[in-house]
């Protein structure tokens, strides 16, 4: 395996919520009367099924409690080995699966401050997304406005499956504010599931709902570059997160040649779609769908035309590869220093 340098960026950890009950500190008292009356006592979703080894690697699960919930095993498993200068804690719980937008945004607010004061204030390397309600554009723009006074918040968080193509214009908003903000927008995998996770309707297994998050990526990257996006928005950074990467090469050549076609349709898409992806596109590393092979992975990245395009990340505490051999095979020096220092660094302004 290639080998980890110091002081890099890990641009996807899980820190989990252990309970409900734990964003009750962080509700107003109206919403904590809501919780305890309604007898709500967790968010839980089928992305990660709680006994499924892509959950957690077994040395990182803990005998008890939700893999990912404790700060200490963080700090031991990933924080100190992989001796990280910074790591992005993206939570992912079911906040975003809520319809009422109120009941949405009191929770993705109580989400934040507890990932502030519970994560963020008890180490100095750890940095948050902004987890906003997708239900009401107003709403998560006010939530962006308010944590980004917190400079330790470097990224807004949204689900690849949602309600909408996330090009649309009516959530056109979101992005304005986060570039105003130098905020990359962080698409993760996952669903709030208000509709089908695959184009054609329900699966019946997990599996199905797994492999599909990479169809949703390629739909939403293309409705965020024909509906102009980075035409309205250029500075805008988004990040694929859990996206996989093997996929990106194809995609662009098929989504390059149908653009050239009928380019006429989208006349606000005055670069190809490959340029547009190079300038405002970054993917995570892991999960890393290649195959193991060195000389695959060298034409891999020779397909992609650009060595700015991947963020390095352990996706902590989730199964996705072996201990401290989070770099695929076959990485030079020089390609390895980028994924890990110099692309999250160029990605993330505010990391500082």
């Amino acid at each position: 395996m290639a080998s980890l340098i110091a002081g890099g960026v890990d641009c996807d950890v899980h820190p989990a919520v252990p309970h409900l009950t734990s964003l009750l500190p962080y509700l107003n008292d109206y919403w904590r009367d809501q919780v305890t009356t309604r007898g709500m006592v967790d968010l839980v979703s089928q992305s990660y099924p709680k006994n499924s080894p892509i959950v957690a690697r077994p040395d990182w699960r803990p005998e008890n409690g939700k893999p990912g919930e404790s700060l200490e095993d963080m700090q031991r498993h990933v924080l100190d080995p992989f001796r990280l200068t910074y790591a992005i804690c993206n939570p992912l719980y079911g906040v975003q699966m809520v319809f009422s937008e109120d009941l949405q945004a009191a929770f993705c607010r109580a989400l934040n401050e507890w990932l502030a004061k519970e994560w963020l204030d008890r180490d100095s390397r750890l940095r948050g997304s902004i987890v906003i309600p997708t239900q009401s554009v107003e709403k998560a723009v006010a939530e962006i406005e308010r944590c980004a006074q917190d400079k330790r918040f470097v990224q807004v968080l949204m689900l690849v499956m949602g309600d909408t193509p996330l090009g649309k214009r009516a959530l056109w908003p979101i992005y304005e504010a986060a570039e105003r903000h130098d905020l990359p927008v962080g698409i993760h995998a996952g669903s709030a599931y208000h509709n089908p996770p695959t184009a054609v309707g329900w699966g019946s297994y997990h599996i199905e709902d797994y492999v599909g998050q990479a169809q949703a990526f390629q739909t939403q990257l293309t409705s965020l570059i024909v509906e102009g996006v980075f035409a309205k928005y250029p500075r805008l950074k988004m990040v694929m997160l859990e996206s996989g990467v093997s996929w990106i090469s194809p995609f662009l050549w098929r989504l390059h040649k149908f653009w050239r076609g009928v380019r006429m349709e989208t006349p606000w898409v005055d670069r190809a779609p490959l340029e547009i992806v190079r300038s405002n596109i970054r993917f995570s590393l892991q999960p890393f769908d290649a195959p193991p092979d060195e000389a695959t992975l060298i034409r891999l990245f020779e397909h992609m035309q650009s060595d700015e395009l991947v963020l390095f990340s352990t996706d902590y505490p989730h199964w996705q590869f072996d201990g401290l051999d989070a770099l695929p095979q076959g990485l030079s020096p020089d390609l390895v220093r980028k994924i890990m220092i110099d692309n999250p660094h160029a990605t993330y302004p505010r990391l500082t």
